[in-house]
């Protein structure tokens, strides 16, 4: 029996959901940029990214119902499935956010973290690929846990300056806020990072 087109369905879906995490990396980078009116002009894009990111896992989840042999372990196709599916979540609210808040000006650092964000998506579909073709993944998922290092570091001094210097207590809330999350979007790529890991030591 050839089973190559199941796995295949697998790894297909899996990409097809890395690329719109990358446009909505790229997206998220492009209206962070523009400022407060850059993230108004693509909230609603946004929002049917995560829309369409959705309707992928939708169908990995029914697939994996109804598949008797899976490319690797059913629980690390539902781990890879769900932790994909929050860094997408994540992108979305904390653009989200920016919007909700009226965040105007955009502070440098979060425009800091939107980059570090797109470089993790990057990382993550190059790592994607790898996997789908047994080739070595560990260069792109160590570059995603550098990059998330990096974005706590930048965090951690956001954070210090802004009660330092900031004297609007509600300033300093939003800000607070949307730091944290662009932090904790690059912690979830960071456990993308590490489920492909896991799944390529066990299927070498």
């Amino acid at each position: 029996m050839n089973l190559l087109p199941r796995d295949e369905r697998f790894f297909e879906l899996f990409q097809q959901h890395v690329r719109i995490l990358c446009q909505a990396s790229e997206l998220f980078v492009r209206g962070i940029n523009a400022g407060y009116e850059g993230i108004c002009k693509i909230s609603k894009q946004m929002e049917a990214l995560e829309r369409n990111g959705d309707d992928i896992i939708h169908e990995i989840s029914n697939k994996l119902q109804s598949t008797f042999i899976t490319p690797f372990d059913p629980e690390d196709v539902q781990a890879l499935a769900t932790s994909l599916d929050n860094v997408l979540d994540a992108i979305e609210d904390v653009t989200f956010r920016l919007f909700g808040f009226r965040v105007d000006p955009i502070p440098a650092p979060a425009v800091q973290l939107a980059l570090m964000i797109d470089d993790s998506c990057k990382a993550l579909a190059r790592a994607m690929t790898a996997l789908r073709e047994r080739k070595p993944v560990w260069d792109d998922c160590i570059e995603v846990n550098r990059l998330e290092n990096h974005a706590d570091a930048i965090e951690r001094t956001a954070l210090g300056d802004l009660f330092r210097t900031e004297t609007d207590p509600i300033i300093l809330i939003k800000h607070k806020e949307i730091y944290e999350l662009l932090e904790q979007t690059t912690d979830v790529c960071e456990d993308v990072a590490d489920v492909i890991r896991n799944v390529a030591v066990k299927t070498s």
